[in-house]
Order: C-alpha cells, then sequence, then structure tokens
C-alpha cells in the first residue's frame, strides 16, 4: 500500500480527509482487527504487529498512519469497557471504527444509571469515518470531599455532531481531526471507561477479554499510536533527501550534493537514529508482553521510562529531518518536493500532548527513586 498512499497523498492532504478507498482498503487486509478481541472477530495480535503497519503506512502517507494509529488502537480500549458496551458497538458491524478525542473538557453531570455530557472537543482524527467516539471529561464528586474521576465517554454517531471545517493546519491536514460537538446527552455508566482502571490494568473488559494482551497498561498501546507514524514520515523524508541529492548541483556553487559530506552525514544520522528508536520501542513491547504472558505487573519505572521514550521520537525526528532539508537547498523548499509533507506532518505531530517529554521527566526521575508517579497515564 505504500507507492498507492504515496500516490494519493496529495489529495488526502487537499481534502482534509483519508480517501474512503484508502479506508476500505484498510478494513479489508483486516488493519483494524490486529488489536481487537477474538471474540468479536479481532486476532489479538501482538501489538509490534499494530505498530510495524502504522510505520508502513505512514511511509506512504504520514496523515494515514496517524489515523491508521488512532482509530486502530480505539478496538484496545473499547475491550476494556463494559461487555454491554462492547456489544453495541459490534453486534451488528464488527468492523465498527471509532474516534476519539481525550481532551477532558466535557461538562459532567450524574443522573440515574449514568450521566449527562455536553462539550466542545478538537482534534478528532479520523471522525468522519467512524459511527461512535471516544471523549475526555473529568466526573466531578458526589460529595465535598471525593475526588474527580477521569474517564473516557463512548457515544454513538448519533449523539455528536463534527465540524468538518475545524481542521485547518500545516500538517497532518489529511487526517481529518476535526472538532466534536455534545449538546447534553445521556450517557450510560456501562459506556464509560474509568482512566484509574485503565492505570491500575484492573478493567471491567478483561473479565470477557482475558488474553494478556488485555492486562497491558492501557497508555502504553496509546502513547505508541501517536509517536509511530513518525517513523514513517521519517523514513519518507530519508528517502525523498537520497533522490534529491543523487541529481542536486548548486547553481551557486557548482557543488554536487552526493558529494558533500555534511548531507551525507545528516542522512546517516537520520537513517541510523531513525533504526535504533524503532528497535527501541519494538523492545519496549516485547518486553511489556513477556510480563502479560507471565501474568506480571509492569513496575511503574519501566512504565514511566517507556512512555518518556515514546514521546521523544516525534521531536527527534523532527529534528533530524529539519537537518535534511536545510541542506537541500531550493529544491526542498518546493511544495512538490516529496520531503516538504513528511516535514511539516512531523513538525504537526508536535503538538500532541504524548508527543512531549517534558510531561514525562518527572516521573522517570521520581520512579527511579521509589516514588509514586505524579501523571497516571502511564
Amino acid at each position: 500500500m505504500i507507492p498507492v498512499l504515496k500516490d494519493r497523498a496529495r489529495r488526502c492532504v487537499a481534502d482534509r480527509n483519508i480517501p474512503a478507498e484508502t479506508i476500505a482498503e484498510m478494513r479489508d487486509a483486516g488493519f483494524f482487527r490486529i488489536l481487537q478481541p477474538r471474540r468479536w472477530g479481532g486476532y489479538e495480535m501482538h501489538p509490534n504487529v499494530f505498530f510495524a503497519v502504522q510505520r508502513a503506512l505512514a511511509e506512504g502517507c504520514m496523515s494515514t498512519g496517524w489515523v491508521y494509529g488512532v482509530l486502530g488502537c480505539h478496538p484496545y480500549e473499547l475491550a476494556l469497557f463494559d461487555d454491554q458496551a462492547q456489544a453495541e458497538v459490534w453486534t451488528d458491524d464488527q468492523t465498527m471504527l471509532v474516534s476519539s478525542t481525550y481532551q477532558p473538557v466535557g461538562k459532567v453531570e450524574h443522573a440515574d444509571g449514568g450521566f449527562y455530557l455536553s462539550g466542545h472537543w478538537g482534534f478528532s482524527s479520523g471522525s468522519l469515518h467512524c459511527g461512535w467516539v471516544l471523549l475526555g471529561a473529568v466526573v466531578p464528586p458526589k460529595a465535598e470531599g471525593e475526588a474527580p474521576d477521569m474517564r473516557t465517554f463512548l457515544l454513538p454517531r448519533s449523539d455528536y455532531r463534527i465540524d468538518p471545517d475545524s481542521w485547518q493546519v500545516f500538517g497532518l491536514q489529511g487526517t481529518g481531526s476535526h472538532d466534536i460537538i455534545v449538546d447534553r446527552v445521556f450517557v450510560p455508566e456501562y459506556r464509560t471507561h474509568r482512566a484509574v482502571e485503565g492505570f491500575l490494568c484492573d478493567n471491567p473488559g478483561q473479565r470477557v477479554n482475558d488474553g494478556p494482551l488485555y492486562t497491558l497498561p492501557w497508555a502504553q498501546v496509546f502513547v505508541r499510536s501517536v509517536s509511530t507514524a513518525a517513523f514513517g514520515g521519517a523514513r519518507a523524508a530519508i528517502n525523498a533527501a537520497m533522490e534529491i541529492m543523487k541529481s542536486r548541483v548548486s547553481t551557486n556553487t557548482g557543488k554536487a550534493s552526493k558529494g558533500d559530506p555534511i548531507l551525507h552525514a545528516a542522512i546517516a544520522a537520520a537513517h541510523a537514529q531513525t533504526l535504533e528508536m524503532e528497535r527501541t520501542l519494538e523492545a519496549s513491547f516485547d518486553e511489556l508482553m513477556r510480563l502479560a504472558e507471565r501474568g506480571e505487573p509492569v513496575p511503574m519505572e519501566t512504565r514511566a521510562l517507556f512512555a518518556y521514550q515514546s514521546s521523544t521520537v516525534v521531536r527527534r525526528l523532527a529534528r533530524l529531518v529539519d537537518d535534511m532539508v536545510q541542506l537541500l537547498g531550493g529544491r526542498a523548499i518546493y511544495m512538490s518536493s516529496d520531503i516538504i509533507q513528511p516535514w511539516l506532518d512531523l513538525n504537526a505531530a508536535r503538538a500532541h500532548v504524548a508527543n512531549d517529554p517534558n510531561n514525562r521527566t518527572a516521573d522517570v526521575v521520581g520512579t527511579m527513586i521509589g516514588q509514586p508517579p505524579a501523571f497516571t497515564f502511564l
């Protein structure tokens, strides 16, 4: 699919949406079933399979790889919900797609059997292709002295609106990460997922989806889903830099780029460090799955480190690609250049909260000296 996605990439960017035929092809290939429970027609495969597919798709089109990562990891979270919620989504259509925006901006009111939810959320990638959405909100305490409760709310398409003109950005345009608007709808208790359950790896869905895969910390899966597309984007940029290098001769200096040792160093660094980061994150999930298969909890120090390592990927890759772009002269700055869109996409991907390592450093150091984590999305 890499050359196919590359051919469609400009249309994807211009439309600010993944082409419907691309979504259909990914569905037909079974990509969205990789992390879906077997009891709902999924494959329950090793997460590294999922991330390898994401890297490949993103090499053809980083927006497509980004949307796949986000929509493709939601079957994992849905598997953690109460079984009644899973049945509502998958009984009639096991290929149903679910978008999300976890910004905790929703207004929540307590009600019998559930909650009333209202709000306006941004950044719901791939939302136009989905029949359900996952929305973040903080449930206020019922009584004085009780703690607020961060939850994810699951809503059907009939309960929310999408603003298709909200996504006007310089990179990752094709992700169609539009705004979601909810006007006070009822959400039953069973269609919510508590953040603390994901943190403690004690989720309602584990009673029916009892494989080792679903004992992993949910945050470990999610943070990788928004960093891994960057590998494909970086690989596309490296390939583009190599192609420009082969034929570029500066009209000002007369020097050929293929003989430029500084450019060679930038390309070599991007190639080597991309592979190093890929291997590091693959090893992380091998370790997570080994612990899960042995029925052992993941130590907090390990969780903090792995989340931090994932959070550094996008910024590091963006810098490596920038180092190549600035050495390729005027050939690299045209929108027709194959290096520019991945360069823009990588810089846009830095904005995601999960791709900011500054949010993770305190927990890395704190857990190393035995302190409990402050940031529970680990």
